[in-house]
């Protein structure tokens, strides 16, 4: 008999090392019960969909989990396949900071940025 061989799936996002060191600064300070930091995207702004990031206090088994060194990056189960593929960064200059996201499931974004339609 021959053995099945599987390979291991693909994270839906890739986070760069900024988003990593990020997250680990998140959970540090996190509140407690906080077991990661979750990824969604919920249904807002003037393109339909937004890009949110929170503390999530328990796993849930739809979700995507992403181990980093400084802590869990969960996905909204029903966020996956808007996300496939991404990157996601932490960007900060001399005037704001955030995560910014290199979907290439997005097909249009709004003027401000702070939401895309897939």
């Amino acid at each position: 008999m021959s053995e099945i061989k599987t390979r291991a799936r693909p994270a839906a996002v890739t986070l760069t090392p900024a988003s990593e060191a990020r997250i680990a600064e998140l959970m540090a300070k996190a509140p407690d019960g906080a077991i990661g930091v979750k990824l969604s995207t919920p249904r807002r702004g003037c393109s339909g969909l937004a890009y949110s990031v929170d503390y999530v206090t328990e796993a849930n088994a739809l979700d995507e989990k992403i181990e980093t060194p400084g802590g869990v990056l969960y996905i909204d189960g029903g966020s996956v396949l808007y996300l496939v593929g991404s990157i996601m960064d932490w960007v900060e200059d001399e005037f704001a900071a955030g995560f910014v996201f290199n979907n290439p499931n997005a097909t249009g974004s709004c003027g401000c940025g702070e939401s895309f339609t897939v």
